[in-house]
Order: structure tokens, then C-alpha cells, then sequence
């Protein structure tokens, strides 16, 4: 006799799945000759990569004199993106490891990407505080370690060295826990494989067999893992928030940066998820396991996540008027109506006007909308984070050194190479991991899949309290 099913519950399986088709769904990309969607956005990946490659090498050779930095204004893009691609990184291992404490299933259909999303993501914000040095064969001095260089050390009171340590473990964590995931799939898939590509996947997936002792150590490593990487998220981007809170310049020195750089981090990082999402399901021809319930759970997210950054912009100014202190009034007076008004204008829209139309369950259901708004809000949030630094540090105390920047070709180079890079790994990701979990899919079938809770659940016996039908109704999906 099954349980009781409340109707209320959303189908996250369609297409009245077996056990057998799930494995042969999720497991297909990975064996089958790559799409031509899949190409296509393979190619266009790899052309922004290589002129990444261009964009280093000029830095490289010819120094950040190559880009349009000024004494004023000696973080531009650079920084911007850095703090931009933290923020999506963060968020990815959140949405997981927050979904799995709280047991919702619907984070099956998603958290394999967003996971993948956020070792790729910092790996792409990783590289622009190096290129930042100038001299990135020096990068090393960033790590204290016994050295023969005399008294010189890093500076352990400066948050740019606790970025090193917060980010590193954080990627530490997230790399563990992703492909902690990742490993009965790998044997799933390995298990169907033959030659030299069986031996590959036997050995990243550690001789897994699918024993009960396996099965429980890969259960409590998951939730130990998830357990730690939910504070290590909040603290890490605290931490990057500290690179300009714990300034004396006016409009960074303010305590409401910890919680409003997270709540940032967590609104774009759903937002990156949803279009990947959107776009994995199409390529990937994923639509029966990234439902439209799926997409709408991700919404409602959005929409409280903007709602409190948006709050946050709110609370910035009305701190600013209230404190009296008229440095820090003019700082925001300056992002409002100064020169860079039109980017104080694009973050407002984007991240707090925006996402208010997810209000509509139509436009939440919406698969071209949500995929329309999840790139809106994430230009919204590089707004953010140019809107931080640039617009702070064009004015400064000094009439007399007030100047105005915009980047050269390398920066804009450099930022669309990473996007480039960023998807030539997740692209890559998707042809040699299932990127939808197959185990986890497979555990919430029978309270998810359609033919349990859908239209036809009444006929199998499923539908609210009824009695199941016969024992072999069941038998084929083992």
C-alpha cells in the first residue's frame, strides 16, 4: 500500500519514468555525439577564451598601463568583475548544500549545475586579482609562507589576504562537495561504459559499488559537507565585502556591506542558475527533469532575494541622509545624480524592479521571461558592483583629482574572455557528467514523478489515499 500523497505536491519527473529510462536519459549526453546547439555554443565559448588568451598575454607584456586605470580610479573593471564573478560563485554551492539541510526535493533538477557553476565561476574570479598585480609571475607573495625574503610578509591585517584564505577554502569545500556528488553517477555511467573510458570513470568514481556501508558514508559526507560550506558561504563573501568596508572612504565605510554583498551574491547566483538551467534543458533536451516547477521554485527565490537587495539600497540611503555626515551624502548624491547616473539607474531597474514581475505566475512559469530576466538581473548586478567602485572613487576629496573612467578594449577583453571560459568548462562539464543528478533523481521518483502524483496517479493507485495497484506495477523500474 503506498503513502498518502497530498495533491498539492509538484510533479518534478514527467514523461512516466522507470528507473531504467531515468539512467538512460541523464547518462545519454555523455555518451552520444555532442548536438549542434552544443557545438555552436562550444565554438562561440571557445573564440571569447582565446581572446581571453590574447587579452592576458597583452596585459601580460604590455602592463596595466594598457588598460585605462588612472591615480583616482585604480579599480575599474577589474575588480568589478572579480567581485561580479565571487558573487555568482557563491551562490551555487548555497542553493545545494541549503536545499539538501532542508530535504527539498525540487533541488534535484538543479543542484548539479549550480555546484558546477561555482567551482567554473571562481575559477573565472580568481584570475583578475593576479592579473591586477601587474606581475603575475610575483602572484606567490600573496601566501604567508618560511621564506628567505627577510621581513617581508603578506599583510595579515589587510582583507585582501583574508580573500586568499576565504576563497581558497570555500573553492576547497565546493570542489569536495560537488563531485562528492558526482561519484555514484560516475559509476552509473562507467558501468555502461567499455575500453579505456571505463577504466577513466573507475577510477574517479573510487571502485564505487553501490553497497548499503557506501551508500550510508556517502549520505552523511554529503550532509557534513553541506553543513559546512551554508556558514562558509555567508562568511566568505562578508569577507570580500571587507575589501571595502573596512575603508575610510566614503561610501564603502559602512556596516550594512556584510549582509547586503551576501544577499546580492545569493539573488545574482540564482539568477546564473536559471540560465543555465534554461539552457541545459534545451540543449541537452532535459525538459522531463528541469520542469517548469523547478523554474518557478527558482523564481520565487529571486524575487525575495531582490526584494532584500533592493531594501538594502534603500537603507544605504537613508543612512547616508540620517548620519548627518555630509562626505558620505555626497557620496550617494554623486551615484544618483553624478556622471554615472545611468549606472545607479541600471542597478535599480535591473535588480529591484526587474524581478517584481515574477510576482505574475504566468511570467514565473514563463520559460523565455525567466531566461530574459535572469540575464537583466545579473547586468543589474555588475551595475552593482561598477556602481561600488567606480562612482565612489571618481570623486574624491580632491576637486582637483576628480576624473572620469571608462575601459579599454583589453579590460572589455578580458571580461568577455572569462565568460568564454566560464562556459567552455560547463560545456565541457556536460559532455563528461550526467548534469542532473541520477541517484538523487531516482529517490524522489515515487513522491515526484507525474505517474505517482500527476493526472494518471488515480489510475495506479496513487492519488491521495487509494490503494496502490499490485506489487508488479513496480517491478520493471528495479
Amino acid at each position: 500500500m503506498s503513502q498518502p500523497v497530498a495533491p498539492v505536491r509538484h510533479i518534478l519527473i514527467e514523461g512516466n519514468k522507470s528507473y531504467h529510462n531515468i539512467t538512460e536519459d541523464l547518462c545519454s549526453p555523455t555518451e552520444k555525439a555532442p548536438s549542434r546547439e552544443w557545438i555552436l555554443a562550444f565554438i562561440i565559448s571557445a573564440a571569447l577564451l582565446g581572446l581571453y588568451v590574447f587579452a592576458v598575454c597583452w596585459t601580460v607584456w604590455k602592463g596595466i598601463g594598457s588598460w585605462n586605470l588612472n591615480r583616482t580610479i585604480n579599480w575599474g573593471w577589474d575588480i568589478t568583475n572579480f567581485v561580479w564573478w565571487i558573487g555568482i560563485g557563491h551562490a551555487g554551492t548555497l542553493i545545494s548544500a541549503i536545499l539538501l539541510l532542508f530535504r527539498q526535493r525540487w533541488r534535484t533538477g538543479v543542484n548539479r549545475a549550480a555546484e558546477a557553476m561555482t567551482i567554473f565561476a571562481v575559477i573565472c574570479a580568481g584570475q583578475f586579482p593576479i592579473i591586477h598585480m601587474g606581475r603575475v609571475w610575483l602572484a606567490f607573495f600573496i601566501f604567508p609562507f618560511p621564506n628567505t625574503r627577510g621581513p617581508l610578509w603578506a599583510n595579515f591585517n589587510s582583507p585582501l589576504l583574508w580573500d586568499v584564505f576565504a576563497i581558497s577554502t570555500y573553492f576547497s569545500v565546493s570542489l569536495l562537495f560537488w563531485y562528492t556528488g558526482l561519484v555514484p553517477d560516475l559509476a552509473t555511467v562507467r558501468d555502461r561504459a567499455s575500453g579505456f573510458r571505463r577504466k577513466m570513470y573507475d577510477i574517479f568514481s573510487f571502485g564505487w559499488t553501490g553497497s548499503a556501508k557506501h551508500w550510508q558514508r556517502w549520505e552523511s559526507l554529503s550532509l557534513v559537507l553541506a553543513g559546512i560550506s551554508t556558514p562558509l558561504v555567508l562568511s566568505v563573501h562578508t569577507i570580500v565585502s571587507f575589501d571595502f568596508a573596512t575603508s575610510v572612504i566614503p561610501g564603502w565605510h559602512t556596516t550594512i556591506f556584510p549582509p547586503y554583498f551576501v544577499a546580492g551574491a545569493i539573488f545574482s547566483g540564482f539568477a546564473m542558475v536559471q540560465t543555465l538551467m534554461v539552457i541545459t534543458r534545451k540543449v541537452l533536451r532535459l525538459e522531463e527533469y528541469i520542469t517548469i516547477n523547478h523554474i518557478e521554485s527558482m523564481n520565487k527565490v529571486i524575487v525575495l532575494t531582490g526584494t532584500i537587495v533592493g531594501v538594502a539600497y534603500l537603507t544605504e540611503l537613508f543612512v547616508a541622509w540620517y548620519s548627518g555626515y555630509i562626505y558620505e551624502q555626497f557620496a550617494f548624491y554623486n551615484r544618483v545624480f553624478g556622471v554615472y547616473w545611468w549606472s545607479y539607474f541600471g542597478m535599480m531597474f535591473c535588480n529591484v524592479v526587474s524581478p517584481q514581475l515574477f510576482w505574475s505566475r504566468k511570467i514565473r512559469r514563463s520559460i523565455w521571461w525567466t531566461f530574459f530576466l535572469s540575464i537583466i538581473v545579473n547586468i543589474g548586478m555588475w551595475f552593482e558592483r561598477f556602481v561600488i567602485i567606480a562612482t565612489t572613487l571618481a570623486r574624491d576629496y580632491l576637486p582637483s583629482s576628480w576624473s572620469y573612467y571608462s575601459p579599454s578594449w583589453v579590460e572589455i577583453a578580458l571580461f568577455a574572455g572569462t565568460i568564454g571560459l566560464f562556459f567552455v568548462c560547463y560545456l565541457i562539464f556536460t559532455r563528461v557528467a550526467p548534469v542532473v543528478a541520477i541517484a538523487e533523481v531516482k529517490a524522489i521518483l515515487k513522491v515526484a514523478g507525474d505517474q505517482y502524483i500527476g493526472p494518471n496517479a488515480k489510475a495506479h493507485g496513487h492519488h491521495g489515499g487509494h490503494k496502490s495497484a499490485p506489487v508488479k506495477e513496480d517491478k520493471h523500474e528495479d
